[in-house]
């Protein structure tokens, strides 16, 4: 179900309603509302329950859609390929501005604004199914060298450093507990990565074309990324999340204040 569409549908067709009414019915309304009037008395005039509910409903709606199309969108994540930096569960905020204004189900652009930047964590529809969302780190933008060994990954020729941390105690669902979590230092961005001990690795060199991004989930041995499928185009680009305004993993039950307002790097 495409929600932005209907949000579209109900705006337009809430302000049509709206709209033909004050200009062809309501003036006719109110001509026999004055005819009837009696002295002394306020003028009555009976609006159609359908016209009441397009006049109520539509700013609403409007409000909805420029925030949601505009500014910002709420998401859930629903897997743990960017564990330790997002969780199962994790509602987050995405601003749909960082990456230049699109108009509504066209997904057209119509300001640019700005580009990702390596370490943003972004929402852009799947390429091989642009029906559904993903979420994942820029690694690459256009023009860069990348390339994948175990668990090293180099940027443009220069290995990207480092810091082992400690072992994963896991999530409130116990997943991942005992991997490795390292901190990886991102041409200047630090982030926390997971390693299984014994996980499958995509190794690979990938030269990112113009316009689009190579895009990997901080949980390196459990993420369906650019390392299987290619690139992401610009065109595909959703936004930038920035902070997590809720947590509740309804699989595990599982409510965590603690995360919530936490901003996301």
């Amino acid at each position: 179900m495409d929600f932005t569409l209907i949000l579209v549908i109900g705006t337009v067709l809430s302000g049509l309603i709206w709209l033909t009414d004050s200009l062809a019915f309501k003036p006719a309304r109110v001509r026999r509302a004055a005819s009837g009037a009696v002295a002394d008395k306020p003028l009555v005039i009976h609006e159609p329950l359908l016209v009441d509910y397009a006049r109520s409903f539509f700013p609403v709606l409007l409000i909805v859609l420029v925030v949601r199309s505009f500014i910002v969108e709420p998401f859930r994540i629903p897997s743990g390929s960017l564990m330790p930096t997002l969780l199962v569960g994790d509602f987050i905020l995405v601003n749909k501005f960082a990456y230049g204004l699109r108009l509504p189900v066209l997904d057209t652009k119509i300001i640019p604004i700005g580009e990702p930047k390596r370490g943003d964590i972004a929402v852009f529809r799947y390429p091989n199914d642009p029906k559904i969302d993903y979420i994942k780190r820029v690694i690459g933008v256009p023009g860069d060298h990348i390339r994948v060994v175990g668990n090293k990954l180099w940027v443009n020729n220069v290995l990207q450093p480092e810091t082992y941390v400690g072992v994963y105690p896991g999530d409130d669902g116990m997943r991942m507990a005992g991997a490795d979590v390292y901190e990886e230092d991102l041409t200047g961005i630090k982030h926390q990565v997971l390693f299984e001990k014994d996980g499958y690795r995509r190794d690979g060199e990938w030269v990112v074309p113009p316009h689009e991004y190579f895009m990997m989930g901080d949980n390196r041995d459990n993420s369906n990324d650019s390392r299987y499928w290619g690139f992401v185009p610009e065109a595909n680009l959703v936004g930038k999340a920035f902070m997590i305004w809720l947590h509740w993993d309804w699989k595990d039950g599982k409510f965590d204040a603690s995360r919530i307002g936490k901003g996301i790097h």
